[in-house]
């Protein structure tokens, strides 16, 4: 028996029904769920250690500030950075990608420079691109999809060139579940001078990452989707670069000196660091890594990729079930959409949830990629350790029942 078959136990929230069904949660990729021990961690930090972290000198305040600094360690060790203070603690993806934009963008982007992404990014990892670029009078570039829906890295080549300031390219699709080459795009990019950015959102709860291996200059990801508080992120930068940006805000925390005339800013990662941070979430992280690296993220990895080999073939053999990206498991993570014919995303999930299935609808944060699958939205089902085939199963079913319930295929679908 695998080890991941009891972890439903672990987490409370799965021990409900859901319109009198089993919950089957499959909307991993929006948020996880917490395991027990994660919840637990945050109850004996707020009953035992609450203080804010930094310049206290009382008790409260120093175990305080060695259990966030523990966690900013967690995290090195996690994604392999080569030292703690190469991870800038973030309120997520988002906040990362925008520090990012904002300080670096800012000081190295101009006029005609080139800025490259994919169009499979979530808004998060193109609308500041795009919005610096008309600022700065950049040119933002696409690299668009191969005919299966993966990244076309003949394409690639062609877009980033010599003038190609920037490149931000997502690790894994939060829309068609495929995974980006990041290490040889990394290289692309630094072959022509400029730096690589990873959003890992939808990687670093899932699959090993190793930022020194990758050789990307940052990486972005957060910690709600990988079964800690919302509101927590990290941001992993090379400590030459982050050396050199300037802070994104200003406030307290992030300075060492100040007088009426200047101010001295703290060291990295502190500068970035703005302000009475997320400390309990910056624990719950840690305690979330601990329970990842538990289980050993190879073995993770390779619970979710037999949970897609199991269900993405049963998906496509439903009639009238249009199912997006790779159709060959081994090139698909956890994250599946897909449309049922003549049924809107919105209401084909309302169907599922009545099954107890619970899963997303709508166009993910990723307009440009739903224009180009000539799509408004998807239905979108996404997978994680906790998940298992019954799970799978009632997803199926309920798609089933959808079908016959709206009559799909049975009459000409309206």
């Amino acid at each position: 028996m695998s080890k991941f078959d009891d972890l439903r136990a672990d987490f409370p929230i799965l021990d409900q029904k859901v319109n009198g069904e089993r919950l089957a949660y499959l909307d991993n990729a929006a948020t996880a769920q917490r395991p027990q021990p994660v919840l637990d961690e945050l109850i004996r930090f707020y009953q035992n250690d609450n203080a804010n972290v930094h310049r206290g000198v009382h008790t409260l305040a120093n175990r305080a500030t060695r259990e966030y600094e523990a966690a900013r360690r967690k995290v090195q060790h996690f994604i392999n950075a080569k030292e703690a203070e190469e991870v800038v603690f973030t309120k997520g993806t988002t906040d990362g990608l925008n520090l990012i934009c904002s300080t670096y963008g800012e000081e190295h982007i101009h006029a005609g420079d080139e800025i490259v992404v994919s169009i499979a990014e979530h808004h998060s990892n193109l609308v500041p691109w795009q919005q610096l670029a008309i600022k700065k009078h950049a040119v933002l570039k696409y690299i668009e999809l191969t005919a299966d829906g993966e990244l076309d890295m003949e394409d690639a080549k062609n877009k980033i060139t010599d003038k190609t300031k920037i490149v931000s390219v997502t690790h894994a699709s939060n829309v068609l579940g495929i995974i980006t080459p990041l290490k040889e795009l990394a290289a692309l990019a630094h072959e022509h001078g400029a730096i690589f950015i990873g959003d890992g959102a939808q990687a670093a709860p899932h699959t090993k990452v190793d930022v020194q291996d990758l050789d990307v200059d940052f990486y972005a990801f957060s910690g709600h989707k990988m079964m800690s508080p919302m509101g927590i992120g990290v941001l992993y930068g090379k400590r030459q670069l982050l050396d050199e940006m300037t802070p994104y805000q200003y406030g307290g925390e992030m300075i060492s000196d100040v007088t009426r005339e200047r101010t001295i800013f703290a060291e990295t990662p502190y500068k970035f660091e703005a302000g009475t941070q997320n400390v309990a979430g910056a624990i719950g992280l840690g305690k979330a890594i601990d329970y990842l690296e538990g289980l050993g993220m190879d073995r993770v990895q390779e619970h979710e990729q037999k949970l897609v080999d199991y269900v993405l073939p049963k998906l496509e053999a439903i009639d009238h079930l249009q199912v997006y990206g790779p159709q060959d498991p081994a090139k698909h993570s956890g994250v599946i959409a897909f449309n049922l014919e003549g049924l809107h995303p919105h209401d084909l999930a309302t169907a599922l949830d009545m099954d107890g299935v619970a899963v997303r609808a709508g166009h993910h944060c990723a307009e440009p990629l739903m224009q180009d699958l000539g799509v408004t939205a998807t239905a979108r089902a996404s997978f994680y350790l906790y998940n298992n085939r019954e799970d799978a199963d009632q997803l199926v079913d309920a798609i089933k029942d959808a079908k016959e319930f709206f009559k799909i295929g049975t009459v000409k679908a309206k």
